[in-house]
C-alpha cells in the first residue's frame, strides 16, 4: 500500500508583486506554485437506469446503416444491463445468430421476429411486433 504525503512547492518571487493568496502566504515575496493536496478528483459516474415503459416489449425490424441487412431490435425491457446481456445471450443461442446490447435495447441479427416473439412470450413477457 502506497502512502502519499502532501507536498508543497514554494517559489521566491523575483519582483515585488503583491500576492493575493493569503491562505498559504508566509512571506509576501513567496507564492504557492504547486500542491499535491487535492490531486485529480473525478466526479462519480452516474449509473444509467433503464427507461420506464408501458410493460409491453416491442420488436422492430431495422436495416438502416447495415448495408441492407436486417436486424431485430427489442425495446421496452426494464432490466439492468447485466440482465439484458444475459437475456440477449439466451435469445442469440436460440436463434443461432449474433447480436448486441446497446442503450437498453437488444439487437439480434435476424429477420425472424416471430421466433423472437415466441421465445419472449415463453419467458412471460407481453410482446408486440412493431414497424414493418
Amino acid at each position: 500500500m502506497k502512502t502519499y504525503v502532501n507536498t508543497y512547492k514554494f517559489v521566491k518571487l523575483t519582483t515585488n508583486a503583491h500576492v493575493n493568496d493569503t491562505m498559504m502566504r508566509i512571506d509576501p515575496n513567496i507564492a504557492l506554485v504547486f500542491s499535491t493536496d487535492k490531486g485529480r478528483i473525478e466526479p462519480e459516474k452516474e449509473v444509467a437506469t433503464a427507461p420506464k415503459g408501458d410493460g409491453v416489449i416491442r420488436i422492430h425490424r431495422d436495416s438502416k446503416g447495415r448495408k441492407g441487412k436486417g436486424v431485430s431490435i427489442i425495446k421496452g425491457l426494464e432490466l439492468s444491463v447485466d440482465e439484458l446481456k444475459a437475456l440477449a445471450q439466451k435469445l442469440k443461442k436460440q436463434c443461432g445468430c449474433g447480436g448486441t446490447v446497446k442503450d437498453f435495447t437488444i439487437e439480434v441479427q435476424t429477420d425472424n421476429r416471430d421466433q423472437l416473439k415466441l421465445l419472449l412470450e415463453k419467458m412471460g413477457y407481453q410482446v408486440k411486433l412493431a414497424g414493418g
